[in-house]
């Protein structure tokens, strides 16, 4: 591989990160075209895998905001993170769909083995 290249890797990888993994936003600031891009994702395993772990960075990025928004008391927030993580402790959601006059698409919540209907 040329220093050319190794250095616009080394470049985009740069950008992924500031850009948390967004290809188009990395790219326009390595200055390196999308496909380009693609095409070292194929043939470079070492690049390839450096590009996917920026991606678990992301999701840890994300979560840890998710974090934030629970422990500043956000009811959707801690709702989203029960049904997501706590299923195996009785958060889970379930949708019921009936076909009376009066109810179509009844929503069920089961927190903490309590069911709410809405």
């Amino acid at each position: 591989m040329s220093d050319g290249n190794r250095h616009k890797k080394k470049a985009m990888i740069t950008a992924l990160e500031k850009s948390l993994g967004v290809v188009t936003t990395a790219c326009k600031m390595a200055g390196v075209s999308r496909a380009t891009h693609y095409v070292w994702l194929e043939k470079d395993e070492a690049y390839r895998e450096e590009v996917e772990s920026i991606a678990d960075m992301a999701l840890d990025f994300a979560e840890s905001k998710l974090h934030s928004q629970i422990a500043d008391n956000n009811t959707a927030a801690t709702i989203f993170y029960l049904k997501t993580k706590g299923k195996s402790r009785g958060y889970i959601e379930r949708y019921d769909v009936t076909s009376n006059e009066q109810t179509i698409g009844t929503q069920t919540i089961v927190i903490g083995g309590k069911e709410i209907k809405f």
